[in-house]
């Protein structure tokens, strides 16, 4: 039984989650675009791929929040955005499973926290959602 003491306490947790999603996920987007040909070497991972990965990111990032800053945060659009974390974190693991790019130590250990840090925020978005 959810009372009304505790329901904006949830929502709240909702937003903070998708807020915290989308800061983050801009913030590497951002890392990508402007620091691509240093992240390279560091990683293995191209430089195009880079600023492809960090316009994406951007675009999502953005699209996070506009979620968060709704009067009436969206149950569908949340999972919306659970789905795509997950599939995010799914596809990380399989790039790193593929050789889809020649990563070095540091860019497997990279790819892999990054798709842990995801899953973590899909499992937290989609558990403020189902206790409001």
């Amino acid at each position: 039984m959810t009372t009304t003491a505790t329901r904006p306490r949830t929502l709240d947790l909702l937003r903070l989650t998708l807020r915290l999603d989308a800061v983050v996920t801009g913030a590497n987007g951002a890392a990508y675009l402007a620091a691509a040909p240093w992240l390279t070497d560091l990683l293995g991972v191209p430089a195009g791929a880079l600023r492809g990965l960090g316009v994406f990111l951007l675009a999502y990032a953005g699209g996070v929040w506009l979620v968060a800053a709704r009067p009436r945060v969206s149950g569908v659009a949340t999972e919306v955005v659970v789905g795509a974390n997950l599939l995010w974190a799914a596809a990380s693991v399989a790039a790193v499973v593929t050789d889809r790019f020649p990563l070095t130590g540091v860019g497997t250990a990279w790819v892999l926290l990054q798709a842990a840090v995801v899953a973590g925020f899909a499992a937290a978005q989609l558990a403020a959602l189902r206790s409001r």
